[in-house]
């Protein structure tokens, strides 16, 4: 399996308190909230500042989001259509969907 490469070094923390993945872009911070159940985790919630429309840098994050799935083998509830597309335009992810899920 080989896992695509994001086009950039990005430093995400995962805030387990607030169970939520954040990073900074340059318009501040971008956070995608989750939940786990048993050993899935689901991505519920994309948070960016005001006027942010930086599709690709979304992507990035969510690239680098399935490479902590892949660590920490976890299946990816794509609770989101955003998130459901990125499944679809990257299917080299799909075998973090549980079985029976089909985008």
């Amino acid at each position: 399996m080989q896992i695509m490469e994001a086009t950039t070094t990005m430093e995400i923390k995962d805030n387990t308190f607030a169970r939520q993945f954040e990073t900074t872009s340059p318009q501040g911070m971008v956070s995608l909230e989750y939940s786990f159940q048993e050993k899935k985790i689901f991505l519920t919630k994309i948070n960016v500042p005001e006027g942010f429309d930086n599709e690709e840098f979304i992507n990035d994050l969510l690239k680098h989001i399935m490479e902590i799935a892949y660590e920490r083998k976890l299946k990816v509830m794509p609770i989101l259509p955003k998130i459901a597309t990125f499944f679809r335009k990257h299917p080299i992810y799909k075998d973090l969907l549980p079985p029976g899920i089909k985008l």
